[in-house]
């Protein structure tokens, strides 16, 4: 009988595909894998071919996950990891457990990223993974230690500790802000959008709706399928987005992004939650959990 060994894919397709996956982009994958982009876009049409079913929808500027493309990157993106850990430790002996975190892509970027430097710097001794990931991982059986959720209140565990509201206002950077904040300057602007249908407040629609502005067009829209390609192109003055304040709260604070006075909206019945997977964490745990609860206390109180 023929081995089903025989059957699976390339684990260099594999590879490929989850590091496209996780970036949705095959231009930062191919500098993640230090290959060319062309490497790794025949890697992924070779894993296409091999199962006979697409796993990307291919946008203009963006990548989509198929159905097919999503149920596999659940099952080989935790399998990467725990198979890059055990490749490490058998290579460099017995080291310390790191401590992994889980957010959005979003949150993982804006908030998680830029500060980290701080902790690491405060405690060079302990080793921190972070995995980002907008899919709602189960922490037990990944191996994560503490967790950042985006929900409601009654959706949150007994034990998540808040750490700030979401709240609304049109972001751009300055020199868009000088044209867009100005009266009636806002409709003659781009709009950066968040394809997500799932969160209506982050979509200019109902923006506009919530402002009494229910019909209006801008002179055109961009779309993007990740919410930091949203403020990265914010920054690069490609348009104004909807910016989360919490997360974009340092750069309102350093000028790099401005906010339009007198239109910030509350989205009161979602909040950012810190989820711990222990209830009784290590002590490496517990010192990351505590630095984080102690960040969000530093951000102004207007900004969480």
């Amino acid at each position: 009988m023929p081995s089903t060994l025989l059957h699976l894919p390339p684990l260099d397709a594999l590879r490929g595909f989850v590091a496209v996956a996780r970036r949705m982009s095959i231009t930062l994958a191919a500098d993640d894998l230090c290959l060319t982009q062309s490497a790794v876009s025949r890697q992924v049409q070779a894993l296409e071919a091999h199962l006979k079913t697409p796993l990307f929808v291919r946008k203009h500027r963006a990548l989509a996950l198929t159905k097919a493309g999503e149920q596999l990157f659940q099952l080989t993106d935790s399998w990467m990891e725990r198979l890059s850990d055990y490749v490490d430790e058998v290579r460099h002996g017995e080291r310390p457990r790191p401590v992994t975190i889980t957010a959005s892509i979003g949150v993982t970027a804006l908030w998680i990223l830029p500060r980290l430097g701080t902790f690491q710097a405060a405690h060079p001794h302990i080793d921190v993974r972070v995995a980002a990931n907008n899919r709602l991982l189960d922490l037990s059986r990944e191996g994560i230690d503490l967790a950042i959720r985006y929900c409601r209140e009654s959706q949150a565990p007994r034990s998540a500790v808040r750490l700030f509201e979401e709240r609304i206002v049109p972001v751009a950077n300055p020199a868009v802000a000088a044209r867009a904040f100005r009266r009636n300057g806002l409709l003659q602007q781009v709009f950066l959008e968040l394809d997500d249908r799932t969160r209506p407040w982050l979509r200019w629609s109902d923006w506009l709706k919530v402002q009494g502005m229910e019909g209006a067009r801008p002179t055109s829209t961009l779309h993007f399928n990740q919410y930091d390609q949203v403020i990265q192109a914010a920054l690069e003055g490609h348009g104004v987005a909807l910016g989360r304040v919490g997360l974009v709260a340092p750069m309102l604070q350093d000028g790099r992004l401005v906010a339009q006075p007198g239109t910030e909206v509350a989205c009161s019945d979602y909040a950012y939650w810190l989820v711990q997977a222990d209830d009784a964490p290590r002590a490496d745990v517990a010192l990351l959990r505590d630095w984080l609860v102690a960040e969000v206390a530093r951000m102004p109180d207007g900004m969480r």
